[in-house]
Formats: structure tokens, sequence, C-alpha cells
């Protein structure tokens, strides 16, 4: 039974960076968000493909329900772009929406009762209309800056319905007009989450709650290949593990941390392909890495 449900794109993505290219690999918010969860979670993706889709068995193959992806006449969403060695920028070459233009999500009634919910990036409208849907306990919410330009009032009320909301730091100033961090992390907060997380790429993460600030160091990876889905396999994972061990101060601290080791993961090899070759020991060793890199 579906405990998670992840709401975002699925398609396809053509990558250039300075140490390789890949076309037409398996990309999109809820493909990398499902495949992280799955290591702490079982998740159902709600999500629209086109007759041309051929990917469904990467996530069967990870336990991952499929009753949420619609297919419908016409292509799949497809984006095509390249990083410079600012890995942390991605530029973008073409986006085609294809059917993704007029996606209009609806949950299978086995969907409906899942505890949790991970909002990828998505239109804050679609993200809304999910939740009409279910009663979770548990709502995460990813952005992106074009929905902050132009969706910015029904953006707040996605924050307002959130337990977690997750945005990256140049976002998070441009949400609120600040080059303060702490002061965005706060503002989160007063909208009613019970945690803000700012995830800053290879510099790392910070985590407000209402009593503390966590910041983790990013992992000091020697071998970057591509940051497409970085994000969106941190969301998945955190909110897999959270849903898995509660939202005590001690269980939002060790998703942080478990979501960058899953992250760190994804960026070592274009698309999913890393994040389908790793097994929980991996997460689990970087895990403990992590631990001792903040240990003083």
């Amino acid at each position: 039974m579906v405990d998670l449900v992840v709401l975002g794109s699925v398609g396809y993505d053509s990558i250039k960076t300075p140490f390789g290219s890949a076309d037409n690999v398996l990309g999109g918010a809820a493909t990398y968000a499902s495949i992280a969860a799955s290591f702490f979670a079982k998740p159902g993706v709600v999500a629209v493909v086109g007759e041309d889709f051929s990917g469904m068995d990467k996530f069967l193959s990870r336990n991952i329900s499929t009753d949420g992806i619609k297919i419908v006449k016409g292509m799949t969403f497809r984006w095509s772009g390249y990083y410079e060695y600012d890995m942390n920028e991605a530029r973008t070459v073409e986006t085609q929406m294809n059917v993704f233009e007029g996606f209009s999500p609806a949950l299978p009634e086995s969907y409906k009762k899942a505890k949790s919910v991970f909002l990828g990036n998505i239109d804050p409208g679609l993200q809304l209309s999910v939740l009409k849907q279910m009663r979770p306990e548990l709502v995460v919410a990813d952005t992106m800056n074009y929905w902050i330009e132009n969706r910015r009032d029904a953006l707040f009320d996605v924050i307002k319905k959130s337990t977690i909301f997750l945005l990256n730091d140049g976002e998070a100033r441009q949400l609120f007009s600040t080059t303060s961090l702490a002061a965005a992390g706060k503002k989160i907060l007063s909208l009613g989450a019970k945690a803000a997380v700012i995830k800053k790429g290879e510099h790392g993460v910070l985590l407000f709650t209402d009593s503390s600030v966590f910041m983790l160091p990013g992992y000091p990876l020697e071998n970057v290949v591509d940051p497409t889905g970085a994000g969106d396999s941190f969301g998945g994972a955190l909110s897999g593990c959270l849903l898995k061990n509660g939202l005590s101060e001690q269980s939002l601290r060790k998703a942080v941390v478990y979501g960058s080791a899953v992250a760190s993961f994804s960026v070592e090899d274009f698309g999913t392909s890393n994040l389908e070759r790793i097994t929980m020991s991996d997460i689990e060793r970087r895990y403990r890495e992590f631990e001792a890199m903040i240990r003083f």
C-alpha cells in the first residue's frame, strides 16, 4: 500500500556537462524523488506521460506504484540543458512541455489515504489540488524561481499547508526579498511550516525549526557528473525518512543527513543511473561519514 504520494514531472532529459553528456535519460522531479524515497517508504507517483514513454519498469523495479501515472495521447515532457563549471546552475536549452502542459493530477483511491506527500517542483495550484484530494499527516513541498515570480500568492498558500518547505538559497532570498537565509527561514516558519529547509547545493543545507538551527555541509565529492535531480532526490529521501522516523528534532536532522547522502550519490552519474545502483548499505556508510565530518 502506498504511504508516500509523490507529485511532479516524469520525462526525458538531455544533459551536457564538462564531464560528458547523455541524451533522453529518464528524469523529472517525481522520478528522482520517488526513487530516492523508495529506500525508506512505499511511494506512489502522480504524473502524466505520453504514449512514447517506456520507463515504467524503472519505477516498478523499485516497488514504486505507477497507478497515479496517467498515459495520454501525445509526447512525454522533455528538457535539455547544460552545466558549465559552476555545477550549481543549470542552463536550459529547450523545454518541451508536451502532455505535461495540460496536466490535472487525479489521485487513485489507493493513494488518498497515504500518510504523507512530497509536492515536487510544479505549479503551486496543482500542489494545492493534490492536497484537496487527501489528508496527509506530513506535507513536504518544493518550488522554484519560476513559481516565485509568477504564482507567488498560490505558493504562499502551499507554504501555509506544508509541514516542511524546501527551496534553495537563491529562491529563499528571492521569495522574501532578503539577503539573510536565517530571516528567510524564520519567515517560512511564521507562515505555519514546522520546518524550513534551505538547500545550498555543494555547500550543504540549512534546517530551521522554532527551537533550533541545524547546518550540514555538502559531501566532499571528487566526481560530480550531473547535478540534475539532486534537489528532488534530497526531498524524496527526506520525505521517506521522516515518514519512517517521525518529526522529532532528532528525526528532522537525521532526515536532512539521509537526504543529503542520497542526493550526493545522485550527482555521481547522469540521470537516475547511480540511484538505481546503490543500496541501503551504501547510504548508511555515507550517513556515518557525514556523522564523522560534523563531530567535534
